[in-house]
Order: C-alpha cells, then structure tokens, then sequence
C-alpha cells in the first residue's frame, strides 16, 4: 500500500515533472517522492503568550516526521490573543479567527494534497479552528496543544490573566492598593503557555484528549517544560503511523466520541465556548448535534475537578494529580464514556487508559471521586424561554443565588456597559443586557470578559446578572448567560427589551424570561427595523454575512 497516496497527484509521473522541479529546490531527493508529505499548521506567534513557545514544538514535530521516514512541509497559521484583544474591538476578530484558521488549513493541506497534518496550537481558537480543518478534509491528522501557563504568584497567592482582568473592578472599587494592583499586573502571567485556568485553550485541549484526537497528558503540561516538546515528537511519530493505516478523523469524531469529550468538559467545569465549538466540530465532521445534546449531558455527568475558574487549581495542579486520563477513568468506570471509541493511536480509548488507576491519588483535592463529585450535574446548561427561543448557554453551578429577576439594564456594546459598571451605575439584582452582538451584529460574537470580570471586582458578582448574544471567556463565572439565539440583529427578542423591563434567569428551571405581555411584544416587534451592518468591507461584513446562528456553532460553511 502506497503512503503518498494524496501527495502523489503532485510528485509522480512525467507530467508532474515541474512540481519536482521545486521540491528539488527545497533540498528533497528523488527517494523522498515516494513518501508521505506531512503538513505541520504551526501556529506559532509572538503576539500572545499561548502561541510564543509553539516553534521548538514545531521544530521537534519535523525531526520526529523525518525520524520517521516521511516528509514534513511547514506552514503558518494565524492567531490573535483573545487576552490582549478583549474589551476592545479587536475581539471581534477572535471567533472570526477560528475560521480562518480552519480555512488556512483546509487550502494549505489540500491545495498540496498533503498525505496528514500535524496541527500545533496555543490561544482559543486555535483549538476548534484546526480540528474544524481536520475534521472537514478528513485526512489523518493529530492535534498538538502547546501547553498551559504556569500560574503567576503575588503575596503568596496564585494569579491568572483572569486575576488581572477581576483586579480592574477590585482597584476601582477600592478594594485593592495600587501596589496590588500593579503586582497583580506585572507577575499574572511568569511563562509562555496557555490561559492557566479550565478556560477556553485548555476546556478544548483537554477535551481532544477524550475526542481521540491528542496524546494521553499532552493537554495540561506546561509549554515551558521539556516533556511538552518530547509529546509533540511523539505526536508526529504517531501521525506517521496513522497514515500508514489510513486512520482518519472521521473515523475517530463520532456522535459517541464527541459525547465522550462534552462529558470529560462537565467534569472538569470547563468553557461555556465549548458549547460553540462542538457544534462547529460536529458540523464540519457531518455528525449529528445540536445544543440540546449538551443539556442532555449534563444531567448526567458531575464536576469531579477543582479548578479555575470557579474553583481552586490550575492546569498544572491537574497534571500533576494525574492529568486528563485519571479523569477520563472515573468516568470510564462509571459508565459515562464510551471506551470502545477509536483513537489516533489506532487503539481504543478503553485500552489507552487501562494503565491509568481507578480512583484518584489521596494526597490531592484537585479530581474528586465520583462519591465526593463537587457538584452532581454538570456546569454547562443551556436556558430557553422567550428570550431564548433557540437556547442560551450559562455556567450554572456553584451560584449563591441560582433565580434572579431583576430590571434590565440595556447596552448595546461593551464599552457603555463598562463605564456603567466602573461607575458604579449598576445596583446588586440589575440584569445588563448586552445585545446585537451576535455572529452577525457583533459581528463575530466578541467574548465580555472584561464587564463581567469588573462586576466580580465589585463585589457584585453573585447579585448581578448579565445576559448577551455575545460570548463569555472560559474564565468568566457567575450569573452570566451568553450564545442569546435568536440574536438581536435578526430580531429575535433580546432587541426588544427596553430599559427597566423585568428580567428572569432561573438556574434551577433553566429558564430565561423577558417579563413582559406577549402583546406588548408584538407591538414592539412591529416597529422593530434591523440595523444596518456595522461593516460593509473586509473579514468582519464576510463573517456576518455568513454566520449561523449560535445555536448551530456560528459556522460560515
């Protein structure tokens, strides 16, 4: 069986005489024709910190495709820093990477009709966006994750990126000295990696370990350390053996592999974003999915991990616990992973963890046992109701208050909701309503970290609610609601509340109610005109011309 049986359409035979011509010039000799060409996506960047430690992990895939008698051919992909962008427009940009992202490698990968694609990534939405491009070209591939953070340190009191953006609301509020509030700045973030909490990079990494897509334990070691780039070489030698037996992601992403990695996300309280991205993943993968499946989930499946953000640890505290499989094997024993799925490494995630013990260590509080399980439903519920005709996505457990109906507080984009905030014009049990920023008002769904890490400053986090058909960063906890579907900007209800309307967002009903007669509504929704775009030119008027909605992921194919 021939291992270049893509990339030979562009290496074999008289007429493909030219092509060779130019891998003569990249230093290939006539032997390597007859042997696969394995794209690295290197998502390598010096703009954020998740991406500026991926080159030695691409440098060390290389070597392990040669080692392994096969062709490495290196491309870029981009990146934005969902960290460095938020609160600002530039966070328009992040969802809308994801799918450029995904695009970027599509064309690269099957312009070259490269034999598989070792994908190497590090912010959000590099995660979602390679496997979206995995999934929907279908040729053997493997995600590598470039590591998480390791958590800063003031006073003796572990920080993440999160702990800087709380300290804003702290520091104005007055709760915080300008001595703190600089320490907090300067020492949040000490290594290059990943967001160090259960936030977006890591929810999507650790969930690929379940998927079958990524090594057992790559996803919670720490960029900086030497055994991330030995699983990045050991990634690619396992890619290389996948081609060899014609093992593809569509084989691997299943209905039964993504419930697989939506429960190992209810167990460790991981990303609201998840929700989006599965959708998108399970769209490009042709596996049906919808929103209601992750509900159903969560009904089953508790949170076992303590981690940020609503709880204590970081990912390199689950590491060093025993990591993403210890987790999955709570779960496998229990009847709530499908062991008999296929992984990359071409065995069953059942024979994968069956070194792996079955109860976790005693001598950590980072994986709970089932019988100790911090909550007994998941985190991740998805709330319906006339403000929410096609679901909404909240973080629900861990509330003080799980019921709040208050009088809504109406912005239309965040930096009126921030000054509102900062100034102290929000009062415990108001509910801000941010709206028309969806996929297509937004555009691109911009994630409201900074709001509703202030109202946590505050001291306002358990009394406040907080609604949009925007998105939340994984590191976002409390009475919050995001992924509003229909949005505002086709008109679904969210455009219709007016200021001081009252508002309910029921935890325990999963309920999410604009107070008002169905008549009153009708008359507002008679006089209700759609904006105009905020963008005619460029990626933001594309993305919003092409966008789902968020109950279907936001995908633009």
């Amino acid at each position: 069986m021939a291992f270049n049986k893509r990339s030979r359409h562009i290496t074999q035979g008289v007429a493909r005489s030219p092509n060779r011509s130019m891998y003569y010039a990249l230093g290939y000799r006539k032997e390597d024709f007859d042997k696969p060409m394995v794209g690295v996506a290197n998502g390598h960047s010096t703009i954020t910190p998740c991406n500026a430690g991926l080159q030695r992990l691409a440098d060390a895939a290389v070597d392990a495709i040669r080692a392994a008698d096969a062709n490495p051919q290196i491309f870029g992909t981009p990146t934005i820093s969902d960290g460095m962008s938020m609160g600002t427009e530039g966070m328009k940009y992040s969802l809308i990477s994801r799918e450029v992202i995904a695009d970027c490698i599509e064309t690269a990968a099957q312009g070259q009709w490269m034999d598989g694609v070792v994908v190497i990534g590090g912010c959000d939405k590099n995660m979602p966006g390679g496997m979206i491009a995995l999934a929907r070209i279908n040729v053997p591939g493997i995600y590598v994750y470039g590591g998480t953070i390791r958590p800063g340190n003031w006073k003796g009191k572990d920080l993440t990126i999160v702990s800087s953006f709380e300290a804003v609301g702290e520091f104005t509020a007055g709760r915080m000295s300008e001595e703190d509030f600089e320490g907090v700045e300067r020492n949040a973030c000490p290594s290059t990696g990943s967001c160090g909490g259960m936030y977006t990079a890591n929810t999507m990494s650790s969930s690929f370990e379940a998927l079958g897509m990524s090594l057992l334990y790559s996803s919670t070691m720490a960029n900086p350390d030497q055994e991330k780039v030995d699983s990045a070489a050991e990634s690619a030698r396992v890619l290389v053996e996948a081609i060899k037996k014609d093992l593809k992601p569509r084989d691997i992403i299943t209905r039964k592999s993504i419930e697989n990695a939506v429960s190992l996300i209810m167990a460790t309280g991981g990303s609201t974003n998840a929700v989006l991205h599965y959708l998108a993943i399970a769209h490009s993968a042709e596996v049906e999915w919808t929103i209601d499946d992750f509900e159903r989930i969560r009904r089953r499946v508790p949170v076992i991990c303590n981690l940020k953000p609503s709880g204590e640890y970081v990912a390199t505290d689950l590491h060093r616990a025993g990591g993403i499989p210890q987790v999955m094997k709570i779960l496998l024993n229990a009847g709530l992973l499908h062991g008999d799925c296929m992984t990359i490494t071409g065995r069953t995630l059942a024979e994968e963890l069956e070194h792996v013990a079955d109860q976790p260590r005693a001598d950590q509080d980072v994986i709970m046992p089932l019988d100790r399980a911090l909550y007994k439903q998941g985190h991740l519920a998805i709330l319906k109701g006339n403000l929410a005709e096609e679901g909404a996505v909240a973080k629900i457990t861990g509330l003080k208050n799980p019921v709040i109906t208050g009088p809504a507080r109406v912005f239309e984009d965040e930096a009126s909701a921030m000054e509102a905030i900062l100034a102290d014009r929000i009062r415990p049990g108001d509910v801000l309503v941010l709206r028309y920023l969806g996929p297509k008002g937004g555009p691109g769904m911009p994630e409201m970290l900074a709001p509703t890490s202030a109202i946590i400053g505050k001291g306002l986090g358990e009394s406040v609610g907080f609604i949009t058909d925007g998105r939340f960063s994984g590191g976002t906890w409390g009475m919050v609601v995001g992924h509003v579907a229909p949005e505002a900007y086709v008109g679904g209800t969210i455009a219709l509340v007016q200021e001081g309307d009252s508002i309910t967002i029921d935890a325990l009903q999963l309920l999410l109610q604009l107070n008002v007669p169905e008549d009153e509504l009708a008359r507002r929704r008679a006089g209700w005109k759609q904006p105009g775009p905020r963008y005619t030119r460029g990626v933001l008027a594309k993305f919003a011309r092409l966008a789902s909605t968020a109950s279907k992921g936001a995908v633009t194919d």
